[in-house]
């Protein structure tokens, strides 16, 4: 009963801040600089009459209370409005988005879990060698770049070689599928690389820390004592008992595949999420942004709570 108090009370936690940063959102946006008519209008000096009819026609003659309530109505029905940039309705717009940054993020962020685990693992076990030092460093290194820089330096040494923008090449009229996926291949790989770079400095570190603990237990003394293998130490001994925090951090990664990477397909001119949103703050386009930022919470706060139960299913010690 215990543990289905703890699962009630996590999920119970979850809705409430949805709900909570729903509200921040709408509130936020309409605080933000700069008008949404005078984007739409498409002219500086319109009219009053333009004005007041833009307006009007996307609810923003209401008042801000109004437009609230009428909000939370249209979402309680699944509805996240039409976008004052092209006049689609926001969930269409969000699906096409969503369906080009998965690739390309969860490309990044498999790379960033399979080589940072790895050289974790070996830099915590060859600790006080060269190889750790080497390995921390870089890991540290790649870790505090900014996205956008290590993106640049990357279309700046594969230019010529990889394209560095779209996702695909506009002259191939009707393309083989292997010839798609071979086109398609060339412009996500160096958009996947600079995250899984950035990412992969993260586990490393994150790992090693871990993998050290564990290494200190007495177990793996006597594990040792027995004269098992070092593989054998670190994979049936070490590595799953350092899975807590392992598992935490694939969780948020996760959240990160929705959120997508705004800065990373700025860069490169990615057609995701990110860009949607960098379009939309441009535009003031409302209702693409509450709804770009609804699916970022719900995926952050989904994908939070699943860290949650992990944690609570793999050490029992957890009750509260």
């Amino acid at each position: 009963m215990r543990g289905a108090d703890y699962v009630i009370k996590r999920v119970a936690f979850a809705i409430v801040t949805v709900f909570v940063a729903v509200t921040i959102n709408f509130v936020l946006f309409r605080l933000a600089p700069g008008n949404a008519v005078t984007n739409l209008s498409r002219v500086p000096h319109a009219t009053q009459e333009l004005r007041a009819s833009l307006r009007q026609q996307f609810g923003l003659d209401k008042s801000k209370g109004r437009q609230y309530v009428i909000y939370l109505k249209q979402l309680a029905h699944g509805n996240l409005g039409i976008s004052f940039e092209n006049e689609q309705p926001v969930s269409t717009n969000l699906r096409a988005a969503l369906l080009n940054t998965l690739p390309m993020v969860t490309l990044g962020t498999l790379f960033a879990i399979v080589v940072g685990t790895l050289t974790g693992v070996i830099a915590a076990w060859r600790r006080r060698t060269p190889i750790e030092t080497a390995t921390v460093t870089s890991a540290l290194a790649f870790y505090s770049m900014p996205t956008h820089w290590l993106g640049l330096m990357l279309v700046i040494i594969f230019s010529g070689t990889l394209p560095t923008g779209g996702m695909t090449n506009e002259f191939l009229l009707n393309p083989s599928f292997w010839t798609h996926l071979k086109d398609l291949a060339s412009h996500i790989a160096l958009p996947s690389l600079t995250l899984g770079l950035v990412l992969y400095g993260e586990y490393t570190l994150i790992v090693r820390s871990a993998m050290l603990e564990t290494l200190g237990e007495d177990y793996i003394l006597t594990a040792r004592a027995k004269g098992l293998k070092p593989w054998t130490i670190v994979r049936k001994h070490a590595l799953r008992n350092a899975m807590l925090p392992i598992a935490t951090l694939v969780a948020l990664s996760l959240s990160y595949i929705v959120a997508g990477a705004i800065l990373i397909e700025t860069v490169f001119s990615w057609p995701g999420i990110g860009r949607a949103v960098y379009e939309a703050v441009l535009q003031r386009d409302y209702p693409m942004l509450q709804g770009a930022f609804l699916l970022l919470t719900v995926s952050v706060v989904f994908f939070n709570l699943v860290a949650d139960l992990i944690y609570f299913k793999l050490d029992p010690r957890i009750t509260t």
